[in-house]
Parts: structure tokens; C-alpha cells; sequence
């Protein structure tokens, strides 16, 4: 079976183009499945039945993992089991079958806008670093973009008289716009901050780390917190409550939100929609705290 998931896993990459996260992803859930079959005593996807399979699911309740996890497992069984009837290894597409558990969407962590303000205060500062931290801090909330997209920014993805970036992923590429605000700290970085960083004239990155290396998500991560724990922000803070903050902040501005589906780049209108709900639920608080009755 091992030789199957290898195969499948080169598919994926070669003939689908998915990222290296999803694909890594995919390989960590099969050979689960994969380790757990061999204990059944079953090598061959040919043993494998809908009873196995379900079993497998059952195992991984049992072992306390998050519905979350087990349908993330499902998803990556029927794809599998879909490649392996496509191949002809298999005769039935068990996948099919499989169910996961019922999943309640929650409700994205987001900063108030005086939080956004008092994190985005905390890099003011005159030093390279200071002045890339500023830029990419504004950017993100600026543009909501992925951390993944941000840190693979190359400086032909910037267009500062325009004001917007390009992002591009496996499939598809968008234009994102950004205010006055990204665009001066994202100057101000380019003028005085990058090329000290950066320390050599052919490189393409926007944003690098001190040693003229492109960024890590790590290291956004760890500055990002770094910067909240300055501003006294108390609770969890990561890149992507950044994004989830601008998505909500525009929807409460009034912003439509298939142009925030379209900045986001959700496939689907549905995942956007969630924000709409975030606002409802403020409306909610701000009713109960504030009307006499409430």
C-alpha cells in the first residue's frame, strides 16, 4: 500500500499541481490509514472493504481526534480511493460510502479595529527591521492575503502607483487592492529598509529576513505575536486572525461580499458568508449590553 500512496501523492503534485502543505497533508492521513490496515493485517488495497475503512474511522474517534481531523481523513480516503478505481487497482470506489462527522462552522477569531490599531502602532520604529515588520504587517491588513502568499511576494507582485499586489497559487492568480496607509509604510520600506536587508542587488523577494533570506512563516508568526504581546493584546494572535479581521472589518464597513470573496480568494461564496455572520453576532452583543430590555 505504501507504494500506492507514493504513487498517489506524485499525481497529485504532477497532474493536479495541489501545494506541498495539502499534499503533505494527504500523505500524513494515508499513511495513518496505511499503518493501521498493516495492523489489521491487511498489505494490499485490494484486502481493503468498507468495513476496514470504517473501522479506521471508528479508531481515530476513539483515539480523541477532532471531528474536524476524522473529516479531513475522509476527504483525503476518497480521493485516494478514487485515484486507485480510475488506476484500476481497485474494483469499487469505497470512498464513496465513507461519511464524516457533522462539522458546525465556527465562528472566525477576529481584533477589534482599536486592537488592529494598537498592534499596528507597535511598528513605528526607524531600523530595517522595524520598517519591514511595518510594511508587512500593513500589508496583511491591508490586503487579508494568506501568510503563504504574503512571504512569496516576489517586487513585480507590487504595484505601488496602482496600489495593488498580484498573488498567484497553483490555480488561479488575483489582484488585490491596498490603501494609502500599506502603500506609504511598503515605500517607506523599499526606500531605507529593504535594500540593507536584502545585501544583494539581484534579489527579487519584497520581504526577506535579516540575512537576505526570503521570510518563513514561522518567522511572520513569532513577529506577529512578538508585536501583540507589546500592544497587551492578550489572546491568541496569528497571520490568520490578520485576514479573518479584515475580511469582518470590510463587511461591517458595508463592503459587498463577493468583492471580499474575490480579494480573500475563497472559491466559494459560502466560506466568505461566515463574516457576515461575525457582525450579526456583534449586532447581537451590542443589543443585549446596550438596550434596556436586552
Amino acid at each position: 500500500m505504501k507504494q500506492d500512496v507514493e504513487s498517489f501523492i506524485a499525481y497529485l503534485k504532477e497532474k493536479k499541481h495541489i501545494s506541498e502543505n495539502t499534499a503533505v497533508s494527504y500523505e500524513r492521513d494515508l499513511k495513518k490509514l496505511s499503518h493501521f490496515l498493516e495492523s489489521q493485517g491487511l498489505e494490499s488495497v485490494s484486502q481493503i472493504t468498507a468495513t476496514s475503512l470504517n473501522s479506521y474511522l471508528l479508531f481515530l474517534e476513539k483515539e480523541g481526534r477532532k471531528p474536524s481531523t476524522i473529516a479531513r481523513n475522509v476527504v483525503s480516503l476518497r480521493a485516494f480511493f478514487h485515484y486507485l478505481q480510475r488506476e484500476g487497482k481497485v474494483q469499487q470506489d469505497l470512498g464513496e460510502e465513507l461519511k464524516g462527522p457533522r462539522i458546525e462552522k465556527q465562528m472566525p477569531k477576529v481584533l477589534s479595529m482599536e486592537e488592529v490599531g494598537c498592534l499596528l502602532a507597535q511598528t513605528k520604529g526607524s531600523t530595517p527591521k522595524e520598517l519591514r515588520d511595518c510594511a508587512m504587517l500593513e500589508l496583511l491588513y491591508a490586503t487579508g492575503i494568506r501568510v503563504s502568499e504574503l512571504i512569496g511576494l516576489q517586487l513585480e507582485d507590487l504595484n505601488l502607483q496602482m496600489e495593488y499586489i498580484k498573488c498567484r497559487d497553483a490555480h488561479r492568480e488575483r489582484i488585490v487592492p491596498f490603501g494609502a496607509v500599506a502603500k506609504e509604510a511598503v515605500s517607506k520600506y523599499l526606500a531605507e529598509g529593504r535594500e540593507i536587508l536584502v545585501k544583494d542587488g539581484n534579489n527579487t523577494w519584497l520581504f526577506t529576513n535579516c540575512y537576505g533570506q526570503p521570510m518563513s512563516r514561522q518567522g511572520v508568526w513569532k513577529m506577529i505575536k512578538a508585536y501583540g504581546k507589546k500592544a497587551g493584546i492578550r489572546h491568541e494572535i496569528t497571520p490568520h486572525i490578520l485576514r479573518h479581521s479584515f475580511a469582518a472589518h470590510l463587511v461591517h464597513n458595508g463592503a459587498d461580499l463577493h468583492a471580499v470573496q474575490e480579494m480573500l480568494g475563497h472559491a466559494d461564496i459560502s466560506t466568505t458568508q461566515i463574516y457576515a455572520r461575525v457582525n450579526s453576532g456583534k449586532v447581537r452583543e451590542v443589543y443585549a449590553k446596550a438596550h434596556p430590555r436586552g
